[in-house]
């Protein structure tokens, strides 16, 4: 029995990155019957197997890496690899798009999550009603109850689609606003389109009223890796 090997075939066949649970529930049996003792054996040695295997792919002859996302295992291609993986990856499948007056908004949920509409309106000094039907409908976030002020306005946050699109492990792994911004500046002045909400709901200036790709994995996004199965997460 080869512990890394199952773990690594199980991570890579994964459509969703795989939990520490979800592993340990797997390969349980044949690790009890290698000699492990209890569960808490069973987990210790999971999670050195893990490292291990996390190890193996950091090497720099390997264009893929396994990383933790949401709150799971997941293979994805290295930073370094981001260009010809993306390149491959459009050819494919049109990828995920969404407005910038979209994106805007979804950058002030995410950092200033939880967050009503009319907070994030003030934020960007436009309205963001318009576009909050766009995200819940991408499923990028969802509501987060009432906030106990008058009228309790929806509370909305950001969802585990919106980490497994940015590739991260959590809401901490996000960069600071001001990088988030130059990077998005960088990456989609070159890639801009037709803006999907009206012009009523968004009023921008001409030079912004256009649409960038969102900054998904198989976009290569601006923070994280691009994912390198492309039969199921990098064409995603």
């Amino acid at each position: 029995m080869n512990l890394k090997a199952q773990l690594e075939a199980v991570i890579y066949a994964a459509e969703t990155p795989v939990t520490l649970d979800q592993l340990i529930e797997l390969v349980k049996e044949s690790v009890m019957t290698a000699g492990a003792t209890d569960g808490i054996e069973v987990k210790s040695r999971v999670r050195l197997a893990l490292e291990e295997l996390t190890a193996d792919y950091y090497a720099p002859d390997h264009g893929i890496e396994i990383r933790q996302v949401a709150g799971g295992y997941r293979m994805s291609t290295k930073p370094e690899q981001h260009d010809v993986v993306r390149a491959f990856a459009k050819s494919l499948k049109p990828p995920i798009r969404l407005s910038l007056p979209a994106l805007e908004t979804l950058a002030v949920i995410a950092y200033k999550q939880p967050v009503t509409v009319p907070e994030i309106s003030e934020i960007r000094g436009v309205d963001a009603g318009g576009v909050i039907a766009t995200l819940l409908d991408r499923k990028l976030i969802t509501t987060a109850g009432r906030k106990a002020v008058i009228g309790r306005p929806i509370l909305y946050k950001t969802t585990r689609e919106f980490l497994l699109r940015f590739g991260l492990k959590d809401v901490g792994e996000l960069p600071s606003m001001e990088e988030f911004e130059k990077l998005v500046a960088q990456s989609f002045q070159s890639d801009l389109l037709p803006v999907e909400e009206h012009a009523t709901q968004d009023a921008l200036p001409t030079s912004r009223n256009e649409e960038p790709a969102l900054a998904s994995p198989e976009e290569g996004s601006p923070t994280e890796p691009v994912e390198s199965r492309v039969g199921g997460d990098a064409s995603s």
